[in-house]
């Protein structure tokens, strides 16, 4: 019985390649309030344990529901993930944490994964326009490149924040180091940068191409963009990544978790009692 994945809208959720990855469930904002509760306590009866990934850029009514259906059910068995990335990469990150569900790792060992996937997932946008961009550091030049027509700027929200004007044969920004997917979902821009330029430089090793999440126009500030994030595809990798970080329990919920808080009750873990392995993804 794997610990179910949820998400808050049907565009966090990318379509599995295989037969044997699970899906997530959605949990939307606008369900009734009694559809909401019928529907987590159906999950945790089915499966023990919830764990929903949602990004930190939701409207608040959206964050005060998911606390509110697990005060109401009075669950600790529920995990609420807000995480600081763009609509894309929740969806990318959710996908790993459906097919890490099936391996051999606790409910609490795996809501713990999210924050140590985080730093293995680039996840940027090509833009047209910085004006409206509020996650990455924008600078007056690259506000007032905004205003020329025809300008493109290559934004990386994670795992660093960095901001590139696109030139023809100009710098591109770095990538990860290791092998990836770049799972990419096209905006209003009709610029083909991404696949021309992007992804050669970077070296994935395969490209998917998605829907482009409902929220992204917003957290990016434009509609005029594509949003690609690239990850760990290979399972046994992400299982290895996961596997060589030192485990402790919770003192709280005495659940088994890795890094420095449990996913479940929020308990930080005494210091100097979690440690990471060293080790890098290849």
């Amino acid at each position: 019985m794997h610990t179910a994945i949820a998400v808050t809208a049907p565009d966090l959720v990318l379509p599995a390649l295989d037969r044997q990855t699970p899906t997530a469930t959605v949990l939307a904002p606008e369900m009734p309030l009694e559809d909401a509760l019928a529907r987590t306590y159906g999950l945790i009866e089915s499966h023990g344990y919830l764990i929903v990934l949602y990004p930190a850029s939701v409207p608040g009514a959206v964050h005060r529901r998911l606390h509110g259906v697990r005060s109401i059910l009075e669950s600790d068995r529920i995990a609420l993930l807000r995480l600081e990335l763009p609509p894309l990469a929740v969806a990318v990150l959710a996908h790993q944490l459906r097919r890490l569900s099936l391996c051999d790792f606790s409910p609490g060992v795996l809501g713990s994964a999210v924050r140590l996937l985080t730093h293995y997932v680039h996840a940027g946008a090509l833009l047209s326009s910085v004006s409206r961009l509020d996650h990455v550091p924008v600078g007056l030049r690259e506000h007032a490149k905004s205003w020329v027509p025809g300008s493109q700027f290559a934004v990386l929200a994670s795992p660093e924040p960095r901001l590139t004007r696109v030139t023809p044969g100009g710098t591109v920004p770095g990538g990860p180091q290791y092998g990836t997917e770049l799972v990419v979902a096209r905006g209003q821009s009709p610029s083909d940068w991404v696949f021309s330029t992007l992804v050669p430089a970077w070296r994935v090793h395969s490209v998917r191409e998605a829907t482009l999440p409902a929220d992204s126009a917003r957290w990016w500030g434009s509609g005029r963009l594509v949003e690609f994030a690239a990850a760990i595809p290979d399972l046994s990798i992400l299982y290895q990544l996961v596997a060589s970080v030192r485990t402790t329990e919770c003192r709280w919920c005495g659940l088994e978790l890795i890094g420095d808080r449990c996913a479940f009750c929020c308990s930080p873990v005494a210091a100097g009692s979690a440690a990471l392995t060293s080790g890098a993804a290849t």
